[in-house]
């Protein structure tokens, strides 16, 4: 099933849970199964957002992306992100009124909607299935799963009430929820702003890919080396690297090679700039660039 699909039938899927819980939550007065729904609605958000991002993301490059539209997804991401660590903020603070004035919780009526939260999750969980490449379905399917143990602790705090009568369980329930929000959300939101402040990739050490360069034969060394990303799992690397006199041919085989060893470390956008180490003075194309007058000459 293709991706759009499996969003599109996750997103019917939520919606219908989101409507269950807030319902639920209102008539049996559970903050944590209100909690829960807040979890579902930056789902429903989260899934749309995916959505909304893969079908942007088919758009092929063009001149203006010339990247193509990845960062569109990494962008969904981002706000999914940020969205997540707010509602926790907004969870705790509710436990926290909660906590001083625990009210009356209709326990039944609780359990059977959290019941229904919890097939919905796994039935998505399901559906999107847990391998992803892309981090805005990862996202999306981090949400669902964050819900789906929510959903647990929602029917775990509705049980002890049942069997205890202790009301204070339920926004103790409510903080776990926020919590499990929050980690999710934090998570998701680092990752993004690895891609848009052009960090290196978590997976990549820029000083073991510039050994890797400057081993291939023929090279004398590797500056001005650059390791950034284009969107999730899509690295982008570009180098000067300088070379013995040899021809042109030679010099052809050598920016091979370096290509083959940066696609064997999973880099597949890269950019080399081969220049000459040594120069003979009557080398025609290979002089050192005299200073113009008045040009500052600096190293």
């Amino acid at each position: 099933m293709s991706t759009t699909k499996k969003l599109i039938i996750s997103l019917i899927v939520t919606f219908v849970v989101l409507i269950g819980e807030i319902v639920g939550g209102i008539l049996s007065n559970s903050l944590a199964l209100l909690s829960d729904a807040g979890h579902v609605f930056t789902d429903t958000f989260a899934l749309g957002m995916s959505l909304l991002a893969i079908l942007i993301m088919k758009k092929p490059a063009d001149k203006r992306a010339t990247y193509g539209y990845h960062r569109m997804g990494i962008l969904a991401a981002l706000i999914n992100g940020v969205s997540l660590i707010f509602m926790a903020l907004f969870i705790f603070i509710e436990a926290y009124k909660r906590f001083q004035a625990p009210p009356v919780v209709d326990t039944a009526l609780m359990l059977v909607i959290a019941l229904l939260g919890l097939l919905g999750n796994i039935v998505i969980a399901f559906v999107l299935g847990h391998k992803h490449d892309d981090l805005n379905v990862k996202s999306a399917w981090l949400h669902v799963l964050g819900d789906a143990l929510a959903s647990v602790g929602v029917i775990a705090a509705g049980l002890v009430i049942m069997f205890t009568g202790w009301q204070i369980v339920d926004p103790v329930a409510s903080g776990l929820v926020g919590l499990i929000i929050i980690a999710g959300g934090i998570r998701v939101t680092k990752e993004a702003l690895r891609i848009f402040l052009e960090l290196s990739p978590a997976r990549l050490d820029m000083e073991a890919v510039s050994q890797k360069i400057s081993l291939v034969p023929g090279v004398v060394d590797v500056h001005d080396v650059h390791l950034w990303s284009i969107g999730h799992n899509d690295p982008a690397f570009s180098a000067h690297v300088r070379l013995k006199e040899q021809t042109m041919a030679e010099v052809d085989a050598i920016r091979k090679k370096i290509e083959h060893e940066l696609a064997h470390m999973g880099i597949s956008h890269s950019v080399l700039q081969m220049e000459c180490a040594v120069c003979e003075v009557n080398g025609l194309y290979c002089q050192p660039r005299m200073p113009i007058a008045g040009e500052m000459h600096h190293h």
